[in-house]
């Protein structure tokens, strides 16, 4: 008889950032997309150490055990100590439980080249909670292997309570304290493995809900409001339905609902690989449904369904992108375009139905942000495309997104020219018109540039990396930034059978 063992594997990360900039911010990609351990601050730096286990370490079990700490001192920073990540992980088969705060990557687009997706991003500090999730595809029973399948399914509460405090500076204005967190996914893969084509389609929705919120939506004086975030929210959360406490007629789904649809055709060739993506973002039913339904009655029968009249929406808001790998030209070996338009948001125009006017027309929808939750943020960034401008720039200090109406160009390009140095550079051309609640009468203009480089050394220094970047932003719409930044990080692997 012969006994089998498993080699379980430890990960050490040590890890010591510094970042000096000019301007009037730090600029955007020495800032954004980092999970949110990182500032707008023009000199900022933190001190950090990991350790972790993955389950992926025991594949000769049906069962295994992973985890995670990640902790940051920080400095410029919105808090002085950043627990940025505390986790445990079980695997059972396929499937995945992860309990506690951990970064989950970017489905369906290049974690290190794309602008970001505007849902369920990296921008962000995770939100600690269970997940539940299928984190590699399935091949769906009976179908030959042309069907394959993963999701998540997500519970969590905000971190942010005292940061909002703190940021709006004692103002009347909406801020939020223990308000909870829903999200769920679905992709569905169509090809064989190993065929050269496949198509990926996937269904990304996210909702806050819960918690109380200071605002004077019923009133005209600021109060405290609860929203249910027990087992009726989380209900309500996962079937979007319910209604606010106090919304009366024009009750709404209760939470901030938003989402996004997902395709990705993929190309995978000998020498190269393409994909072209799209990423349709919604707020609501008009955009997500693109119908919603204006058939009410007139006078007392303003609020009664009494026709059989929809008003028809515009696919307009998309993200669209195409990435290419080239297996065997190191010098330049990814290649991300990326296009994304949000002007739209189902028209300028919004107008429930009254007593002398039935007419229902659901435009307007202010992406990001909510009438009653703080908007698509934590910690002052937004969880999705950070091109969408952070709570975090607003001098007024308010917690909203002020601009969200824009279309961009973006460009990635990475290589690796000599061995074990590989760098990637970033460009952004960006062009906001405001919301539609506070438009710019001079649309602003942005370009963000980003050129790093992250070389790893061998031999006697095996593990250690240092990284050096150089970024700028110009124009009226982020300021003129310009920025260094310098990371040094050892890593370690500790193993044991």
């Amino acid at each position: 008889m012969q006994a089998v063992f498993a080699s379980a594997q430890t990960e050490v990360d040590v890890e010591t950032q510094v970042t000096s900039a000019s301007g009037s911010h730090n600029p955007l990609w020495l800032n954004a997309n980092k999970y949110g351990l990182s500032s707008l601050s023009l000199t900022n730096g933190y001190v950090r150490a990991g350790l972790f286990s993955s389950v992926n370490n025991d594949t000769l079990s049906q069962w295994s055990l992973g985890y995670g700490a990640d902790v940051a001192l920080t400095q410029g920073f919105t808090s002085r100590m950043v627990v940025q990540q505390a986790y445990a992980d079980v695997r059972w088969k396929l499937g995945l439980l992860t309990i506690g705060s951990k970064e989950q990557s970017m489905e369906l687009k290049n974690q290190l080249l794309s602008s970001g997706p505007q849902s369920l991003g990296i921008n962000a500090r995770p939100v600690p909670g269970v997940r539940l999730s299928l984190p590699d595809y399935w091949p769906v029973p009976f179908a030959r292997q042309w069907l394959a399948v993963k999701g998540h399914l997500f519970y969590g509460l905000t971190t942010d309570d005292r940061w909002q405090e703190d940021f709006i500076q004692g103002q009347d204005v909406k801020h939020t304290r223990q308000s909870k967190l829903h999200t769920k996914a679905g992709y569905l893969r169509i090809g064989k493995s190993g065929r050269p084509v496949s198509v990926e389609l996937g269904l990304e929705m996210a909702c806050q809900f819960g918690g109380d919120v200071y605002s004077n939506v019923y009133s005209d004086s600021y109060q405290w409001l609860h929203n249910d975030g027990g087992l009726k929210g989380m209900f309500h959360a996962l079937i979007p339905s319910g209604g606010e406490n106090g919304e009366g007629i024009y009750a709404n789904d209760a939470g901030n609902h938003l989402g996004s649809y997902l395709l990705r055709v993929n190309i995978d060739k000998p020498d190269w690989y393409a994909a072209f993506y799209a990423d349709h973002f919604f707020e609501d039913h008009s955009q997500m449904l693109f119908i919603d339904f204006d058939g009410y009655g007139k006078g007392d029968e303003f609020n009664k369904l009494k026709h059989n009249h929809w008003f028809i929406y515009e696919l307009r808001d998309i993200m669209l992108g195409a990435e290419l790998r080239l297996k065997h030209f190191p010098w330049m070996d990814q290649l991300v375009v990326e296009y994304l338009y949000t002007k739209y948001q189902s028209g300028p125009i919004y107008h429930d139905r009254t007593y002398n006017l039935s007419d229902h027309i659901a435009g307007r929808d202010n992406y990001y942000n909510n009438y009653m939750q703080t908007g698509w943020q934590h910690w002052g960034q937004v969880m999705g495309n950070p091109l969408y401008r952070s709570p975090l720039y607003n001098d007024d200090h308010q917690i909203r997104v002020e601009n969200n109406r824009f279309w961009a160009w973006h460009v990635g390009v990475s290589g690796c020219p000599m061995a074990h140095l590989r760098y990637r550079i970033l460009a952004t051309w960006q062009r906001g018109w405001g919301t539609y609640d506070a438009p710019l009468t001079d649309p602003q203009r942005n370009t963000s540039l980003l050129a790093e480089a992250e070389y790893q050394f061998q031999k006697q220094l095996q593990g250690w990396s240092i990284k050096a970047a150089f970024a700028l932003d110009h124009g009226s719409l982020l300021g003129d930034n310009k920025g260094m930044q310098f990371t040094v990080k050892k890593n370690l692997m500790l193993k044991k059978q």
